[in-house]
């Protein structure tokens, strides 16, 4: 594995250790091997978003020790719920997006974002942080999504006397026959490997008795879907836009297999090597899109085909929004319009 270090990415390569990828100088590989990460929080993160939300409760918990991989758990109060209503809510399982290289629970955009989704959809939502490229190449980030799933069913088997600090935090709140896996950009791309994986596991699963663990469906949010050939909407992209193709290639260079190509399967739901879908028992999912992305494209086309596959697929479509735009303003009216989307999503999956 090669080398890693947290210092400062400022420091000048040496003539024989020079920088041959530098993704906006918060990660640097050297020519040795070697990772060098910024402590600094990106530019796009400012940590002026909310903190906190009046009626969304939340706090922390490891799923993974031997990775200290984490998860902020959020869930309305019961101060917010009305009075006599003991209903407990649908489970949000939220992967955060960038590249597979950049991101992290804590984020300051993702925070606000996830304060909002509980306190508007009602939901308890769980927002797990996973491995990270160059350093865990893929499939790790899907590994790790399977394994915190792993670890949600286990908090749901324990929920209870004698529970676990996290399993007791959620027990009065969550409802674990009514879980959903969402995530943005790239956590969308480990939400449909992970509706693939369990869809795949089972050539005739037996169906869940009432109020046990189950997923119900699954929320792509401009999943990070790539491939060799260019669509329209990326090689008409600006230069200037956020993430550009530039950016979007370079993440696709540190995080896939290497020696892999854009088509490989962790990227490329349609490639050469991918499972057919077509023959992949899929639960509901939601697909969104946003009318500037530069990943719009692919994100229409895989939703239009699994509709033509007769896969239950829902598509939203956000009109002159660019990727990721419920991040940079979680506060916004869109915002709040994909949040409803998510919510009607939910209630109609029984």
């Amino acid at each position: 594995m090669p080398a890693v270090s947290a210092a400062s990415c400022c420091a000048a390569a040496t003539p024989a250790n020079d920088v041959v990828e530098d993704l906006l100088g918060f990660l640097r590989v050297l020519s040795d091997g070697t990772i060098v990460r910024s402590p600094a929080e990106p530019v796009f993160c400012p940590d002026t978003f909310p903190d906190s939300h009046p009626s969304v409760e939340w706090k922390e918990a490891v799923y993974d020790k031997a990775k200290n991989l984490r998860v902020r758990m959020y869930k309305p109060s019961a101060a917010a719920a009305p009075a006599g209503n003991a209903k407990k809510l649908p489970v949000l399982v939220h992967f955060h997006g960038g590249g597979f290289c950049l991101g992290s629970c804590t984020w300051g955009n993702v925070h606000a974002f996830c304060l909002r989704l509980a306190a508007d959809a009602g939901a308890v939502v769980l927002s797990a942080g996973y491995r990270l490229a160059p350093e865990h190449r893929l499939p790790a980030a899907f590994d790790d999504g399977a394994a915190f799933m792993r670890w949600l069913r286990d908090q749901s088997a324990s929920a209870g006397a004698g529970a676990d600090d996290a399993a007791s935090w959620l027990a009065d709140t969550a409802d674990f026959g009514r879980v959903f896996v969402t995530g943005d950009s790239a956590g969308g791309t480990i939400a449909h490997h992970l509706a693939v994986r369990a869809a795949s596991g089972s050539a005739a699963p037996e169906p869940e008795p009432a109020g046990a663990f189950a997923v119900r469906g699954y929320v792509l949010l401009m999943p990070f879907f790539g491939g060799v050939r260019r669509t329209a909407s990326e090689a008409e992209c600006p230069a200037a836009a956020f993430p550009n193709l530039d950016l979007v290639d370079q993440f696709w260079r540190l995080s896939l297999p290497a020696g892999a190509t854009r088509d490989h399967p962790v990227a490329n739901p349609f490639g050469p090597e991918s499972p057919d879908l077509g023959l992949v028992d899929l639960p509901p999912v939601l697909v969104v899109a946003g009318g500037l992305d530069l990943i719009r494209d692919r994100t229409v086309d895989f939703a239009e085909r699994l509709a033509a596959m007769g896969k239950p697929v829902e598509l939203a479509e956000f009109a002159g929004k660019a990727h990721g735009f419920y991040l940079h303003e979680p506060g916004s009216e869109a915002t709040g319009e994909l949040i409803q989307a998510v919510a009607r999503f939910v209630d109609g999956c029984v």
